[in-house]
């Protein structure tokens, strides 16, 4: 006997949806907390606009999405059960699905509003996703110019485009699911079956399912349709450019109008076959073969013999109006179509006498490598253990006694990963260190015994070897210098400041000789959290019960988190791409981080298509920067510049390029007034703006390519160019090195132009060669971005960097001087950035060469400048020297000496006459011993071998011997150690070769 099913009480049902209630909300709470935390947040900065936009889009986008989706889904199914037949049908496949008739039927309603529900929620949550194609979509402004095929505005491809195309992905998608939930609805309650006598399908059925099917394929039609201006978007690989080529638009692009005709004829085609007549669905599944047959035949085969017989025989006449399309479009898109290029056209490689009274070029030489000196601020700079400074410091420049001088600068900012012992715990982490404390700036173009002179900062007197290096003043006032908000914080690193009225100050500010001195926040940044709720609020955001157990909350009391600017920037402006490198600048006395910020965009139709990461990496990629995120975008602005204030955390957006469309969509989607006007910029602002680094690298790379004009050229690639490998970064075993050679920001004055200029500059080379091709700089102006080139002979003799790099480096003298100072203290050397400046018709290259040694107490130390200009080279320790004995060093006539002509990237070999050698002082004493002697023995060969492979041109010669130079001056160093410990003292003899 079956036993009775108890029945569930009114008391129980209460409690069971008291207990589904509770576990939804805890399920929700997190998104609760983030929520309100983040409009608080928002309240803060002043963007509410921009929060409250975005969430009110997504809820939108959700209820409009899953309701149409899941209402479509559910409504077929729905209509699947009505046209249900009302006669039982007894074959037995029929028979046995009569349980789960029995089992849905009663409660039908349900279970379709369930389904429907459930594909209504995925559909909502990839609806709200696109809030940002949405917005673009619905406040499209356009370009003013037109695609070079179908004439239609850029701005369809950009703001509409996408928006349709997710539009259709999601109608194939529910009308496939349709399909098949009508089949299975169909099927239980047999309006479709698989066994028994006369139609397998059932009028309503074949109505029903022949009408999705339908529907599906002039949804196909209408992605041909739209697939004809996706075609612009696309890769053609024929000649590595982006955009349709001569196949697509002569074969592809009419096949793919034939398609969309013979689709709706095919949907008509079903319909009629299916339901009018004789019924029969031979007849329509035979039109969708045709439509699968023609596909492959029109769509496929057509193009490939169009691109094999027609295209590939006779590629540079029938892709040339096509690639000149790329060009074109690619040189808009990315900001390059206006270069500013002129020839450098003189090949001199002799010094003239004139570079050693220049008063132009060498004064402003920037002596400081801002991502080797870091060490050196730290040490001096520090003054507390928990204080530190990026790993890469900034070059920016200031007027300074009526003069503009380039600086590099840095921010003494607290580091959380710093604090010991007592430090760490959870008062003195949130409460007492709060804040870094101010702004060090050093002379770019000068230093003291090998060290910055430090002109703004903590300038103590007595530091440095020669007990001057420090200004008697501030050369740079900044009257408010704490750092609540810097490069170095996290995202867990947040503070509660603020006190009672009237009781001291607990927050540790700076130190005072042996005691210290405390502060108070009194900025108008922070969240206030003067209540019990808020407490919870952000203990359950943090999950940090201390919220609720620390007893030193007031009614003054304020939160500071996302205390990064960049971070800060990103989450008010998400639609925007954030440069790597934010810098600080001292305005009107305040400390405020200034950040790069870009519009992009994938959609720009014959625009070159760049991985962002990929284009903006390079040998200093992730030291002190942020590296971009894997992107492809084939559209770049430099639309904003961003300030976060390093004291109160204000954040402000100016509009740099308005004339940008992007822009000015987004502004217009969040109110129109988010993003300040470029006339509310503050003078003292804008004359700190740089050229941005990671656009700039960018271009850098496009230009490689596209600096050239004429397709044929183009297709042929003979004249494209290459950014070089960083001759100051390590190297691998073979010699060969890693990475690109960053740009580098300098103040100076090159030829054409009247006074120095703030700029940022980088070196071409041609491909697989090694001499120079070409020096682009970016300059900022009142009109916005500039970038200017110059450009050298294809044949000329100038030395690229690496091959400058060479030169120096394996120089006899340089060798041995290195050598010995490398010895002497168990020193390694450090090679800063390598300098490339026009002068006089060729370049002079400038190297500062760094030594520390390997106590870790100790800093790097600028021990030698290299120079180098056409063959000649000359170093000493400081740059004026260098400069005289390179001149020095040079014949009377501009005649070069006689040397044999080294063929394109053969690396250049030190010419005679060379510069007077310098010999190097006394080692001390040491003790000759046969290991000693052998180490020198091997250095000799190892500088023979480079000399060697220098004249041979052999590449994979020269980076062996390179690696066995550097080995052999590694073991001479270790012998001259070994050596100290004798009793005999010698003079340790200079290596020769």
């Amino acid at each position: 006997m079956r036993g009775s099913v108890p029945r569930v009480g009114r008391r129980g049902k209460v409690t069971l949806a008291v207990v589904s209630v509770i576990i939804l909300f805890l399920l929700l709470l997190d998104q609760i907390v983030a929520l309100w935390t983040n409009w608080l947040w928002f309240e803060e900065v002043g963007y509410t606009s921009v929060f409250g936009g975005i969430i009110r889009t997504r809820i939108w986008l959700f209820l409009l999405f899953g309701l149409i989706v899941g209402g479509f889904v559910g409504g077929n199914l729905y209509l699947a059960y009505r046209l249900r037949p009302l006669t039982r049908i007894t074959t037995p496949d029929q028979q046995a699905l009569e349980r789960y008739r029995m089992m849905l039927t009663p409660h039908i309603g349900l279970w379709i509003a369930l389904a429907g529900g459930a594909v209504g929620l995925f559909a909502g949550l990839s609806g709200q996703a696109r809030w940002s194609q949405w917005l673009l979509f619905q406040n499209r402004v356009d370009f003013g110019v037109t695609d070079p095929e179908f004439g239609i505005d850029i701005g369809f491809y950009v703001f509409e485009l996408p928006f349709w195309r997710y539009l259709l992905d999601v109608g194939f998608t529910s009308t496939a699911l349709a399909v098949l939930g009508a089949l299975a609805v169909h099927y239980l309650y047999g309006g479709v079956r698989l066994q028994g006598p006369g139609d397998r399908m059932t009028a309503g059925a074949r109505v029903h399912l022949t009408s999705l099917v339908a529907l599906f394929v002039l949804l196909k039609a209408a992605a041909y349709f739209l697939d004809r201006r996706t075609m612009l978007l696309e890769l053609n690989a024929g000649t590595d450019t982006w955009g349709a080529g001569y196949t697509d638009i002569n074969a592809v692009l009419p096949a793919k109008e034939i398609l969309a005709y013979i689709s709706i004829v095919v949907a008509i085609a079903i319909l009629i076959f299916s339901n009018v007549g004789p019924r029969n669905l031979t007849w329509a599944g035979a039109s969708l073969a045709l439509l699968g047959v023609s596909a492959v035949a029109i769509g496929g085969v057509y193009p490939m013999i169009v691109q094999q017989f027609t295209v590939n025989p006779n590629r540079p006449t029938r892709e040339a109006p096509y690639i000149e399309r790329s060009i074109k479009a690619t040189r808009a898109a990315f900001g390059i179509d206006n270069v500013e290029r002129t020839q450098y056209l003189s090949d001199v490689v002799v010094p003239p006498e004139s570079l050693a009274t220049d008063t132009t070029v060498v004064p402003t030489i920037r002596l400081l490598d801002p991502a080797v000196v870091n060490e050196t601020f730290t040490q001096y700079q520090q003054i507390r253990g928990f204080y530190n400074f990026p790993a890469k410091l900034d070059v920016d420049r200031y007027m300074v006694d009526g003069r503009l001088q380039d600086f590099v600068v840095g921010v003494r900012e607290l580091d959380y990963t710093r604090l010991e012992g007592q430090q760490t715990n959870w008062v003195n982490r949130h409460t007492v260190f709060t804040h870094g404390y101010g702004f060090v700036a050093a002379p770019a173009n000068t230093t003291c015994d090998g060290e910055p002179f430090f002109v703004s900062g903590i300038l103590v007197r007595g530091q440095g070897q020669g007990g001057q290096c420090v200004a008697p003043s501030d050369s740079i006032v900044v009257n408010q210098p704490r750092i609540y908000y810097g490069e170095l914080f996290g995202d867990g690193d947040f503070v509660i400041v603020g006190k009672p009225d009237g009781a001291p100050d607990a927050e540790f500010d700076r130190p005072q000789g042996d005691s210290q001195e405390n502060y108070t926040y009194t900025g108008a940044g922070g969240v206030p959290i003067n209540s019990m709720f808020r407490r919870m609020l952000y203990g359950l955001y943090f999950w940090d019960a201390n919220f609720l157990l620390y007893d030193g909350f007031n009614e003054n009391s304020k939160i500071l988190y996302n205390r990064n600017p960049r971070d800060r920037v990103q989450q008010v402006a998400p639609f925007l791409t954030l440069d790597g490198d934010p810098y600080p600048a001292v305005i009107d006395g305040r400390v405020v981080w200034i950040l790069d910020a870009y519009t992009t965009s994938a959609n720009y139709p014959y625009s070159q298509m760049v991985d962002l990461r990929q284009a903006t990496s390079d040998a200093l990629s992730d030291r002190g920067t942020i590296l971009q995120a894997r992107q492809n975008v084939n559209y770049m602005r430099n639309s904003v510049k961003a300030t976060v204030d390093a004291y109160d955390g204000t954040v402000t957006l100016y509009a740099f390029d308005e004339s940008d469309p992007v822009l000015q969509a987004w502004n217009q989607a969040f109110g129109g007034n988010i993003i300040k006007p470029r006339s509310a910029i503050p003078a003292e602002l804008a004359a700190h703006f740089r050229y941005p680094e990671d656009l700039f690298k960018v271009q850098r790379d496009l230009l490689a390519k596209y600096h050239v004009s004429n397709p044929v050229e183009f297709n042929n690639g003979q004249d494209f160019w290459q950014v070089p490998n960083d001759p100051a970064a390590s190297t691998d075993a073979g010699g060969a090195i890693q990475a690109k050679q960053p740009p580098y920001y300098l103040l100076t004055q090159f030829p054409g132009v009247t006074e120095p200029r703030f700029q940022l500059t980088a070196a071409m080379t041609p491909r697989d060669r090694q001499n120079l091709a070409a020096l682009l700089s970016g300059v900022i102006t009142p009109e916005g971005l500039k970038l200017e080139m110059l450009e050298l002979p294809r044949d000329g003799r100038i030395p690229g960097p690496g091959q400058a790099q060479q030169q120096m480096i394996t120089n006899n003298d340089v060798i041995q001087q290195i050598t010995y100072l490398s010895g002497q203290g168990q020193a390694d050397f450090i090679y800063g950035n390598l300098l490339s400046l026009p002068y006089g018709g060729g370049l002079l290259y400038v190297q500062p060469v760094y030594l520390k040694s390997s106590i870790s107490t100790q800093i790097p130390l600028m021990r030698l400048v290299l120079v180098s200009y056409g063959n000649y080279v000359s170093f000493a320790p400081t740059l004026t020297e260098a400069i005289n004995k390179l001149v020095a060093a040079a014949p009377d006539s501009e005649t070069p000496p006689p040397s044999e002509e080294p063929s394109p990237g053969t690396p250049t070999p030190t010419p005679s006459p060379e510069p007077t050698p310098t010999t190097p002082p006394p080692v001390g004493d040491v003790v000759m011993t046969p290991e000693l002697q052998a180490a020198l023995e091997r250095l000799d060969a190892a500088i023979a071998r480079v000399e060697e492979a220098q004249r041979s041109g052999d590449f994979a010669a020269y980076g062996a011997a390179l690696a066995e130079l550097h080995a052999a001056m590694d073991a001479v160093k270790a012998a001259q150690e070994a050596a100290r410990s004798g009793n005999t003292p010698v003079t340790t003899p200079s290596p020769t070769g």
